[in-house]
């Protein structure tokens, strides 16, 4: 079961290198957001779903990212 406030804290720390996207099991964006992470851009927008994962509901990310797993 992934913790929400792990996969925050890992956005907001190293969300520039992908960390919490390869936490989340989105391998493909992980390695997006490494690829892209000299420019900047996915550091803004991992410092935004960091704050979104702190705002959100337990159950409505385990929706979100526990999709097809048993809960």
């Amino acid at each position: 079961m992934k913790n929400r406030k792990l996969a925050a804290v890992l956005a907001i720390a190293l969300g520039g290198f992908g960390a919490h996207k390869f936490y989340l099991g989105k391998i493909l964006w992980g390695v997006i957001y490494l690829l892209f992470c000299w420019t900047g851009i996915p550091t803004i927008i991992s410092l935004i779903e960091g704050i979104l994962f702190l705002m959100e509901s337990d159950s409505s990310f385990n929706k979100k990212y526990l999709k097809g797993k048993y809960l």
